[in-house]
Order: C-alpha cells, then sequence, then structure tokens
C-alpha cells in the first residue's frame, strides 16, 4: 500500500480491487466473493461501482487496502498509508489495516516518520543515521 493509493482511474472500485486477482490468473469467482467480501469490510461495497475521482482520500485509501489484500497475502506492506489524510480519517484507517491483519493472522510491516502512528505497533524498529534500531536502543 502506497501513501498515494495508486488507484487506477479508469477502473471502478471494484475493477480496481480485482485487478491484483485477475492479472495472477485467479478464478473469476472466487476473485469476485474475495473482492465484494473486502469491499463489504471496508465499508465500499456500496461504492463498487464510483470512479476514484468520486472518492474522498479516506475511501481512496480503504480501496488500496482491499486491493492489497485481495489476493490474501502473507505479508502486508504499508508506506505511509496515512500521510496523504488528515487526523480522523488516518486514525480509522489504521484501526481498519490493524484490525483487518490482525484478524486474518498478516504480517504488517508498516513505515511511518509519525509517532502516532509507531505507538500503535505491536514492535517498532528505527532507523537513524543509516542505522536500523531497536525503540528504546541508543
Amino acid at each position: 500500500m502506497f501513501q498515494f493509493f495508486n488507484l487506477i482511474p479508469t477502473l471502478t472500485v471494484h475493477e480496481n480491487v480485482i485487478l491484483p486477482a485477475e492479472l495472477a490468473g485467479e478464478d473469476r469467482p472466487e476473485a469476485v466473493r474475495r473482492t465484494e467480501t473486502l469491499l463489504e469490510r471496508v465499508g465500499l461495497l456500496d461504492r463498487k461501482n464510483e470512479f476514484p475521482d468520486r472518492l474522498s482520500g479516506g475511501e481512496q485509501q480503504r480501496v488500496a487496502i482491499a486491493r492489497a489484500m485481495v489476493r490474501n497475502p502473507r505479508l502486508l506492506l504499508a508506506d505511509e498509508p496515512t500521510g496523504s489524510l488528515d487526523g480522523t480519517s488516518g486514525e480509522a484507517i489504521l484501526r481498519l489495516l490493524s484490525s483487518l491483519a490482525h484478524e486474518s493472522h498478516k504480517i504488517l510491516i508498516l513505515v511511518t516518520h509519525s509517532h502516532r502512528v509507531a505507538e500503535m505497533a505491536d514492535r517498532t524498529l528505527v532507523v537513524e543515521d543509516g542505522r536500523l534500531l531497536l525503540a528504546g536502543d541508543d
């Protein structure tokens, strides 16, 4: 997942989410089922036929989360997933992302500059002057 969503503007919400499964040649009915389940989980099933430019930033990020999870990966990588959102939307996205990752037993690696975001993590690593440190190391 990226800070700026990277949704394809000419595809609907549903098409953006299902695209990775289609490109991987997955069974279409199963991919549709997972896509709709994820869109329901992120609260956007009723917006599945909208185009990204009709969505708020928080809604676009929720589409990006569903897209990232549609292939059921074991590892989710999120690069500043709240960086372009206001505080309220950002917190909602973090709660959703954390909940989805924990419920489906995923590993979530999140990169952030925000101490507030880092405080939500189970484990924090800090990169300082090119060195990787455990939080609290000197």
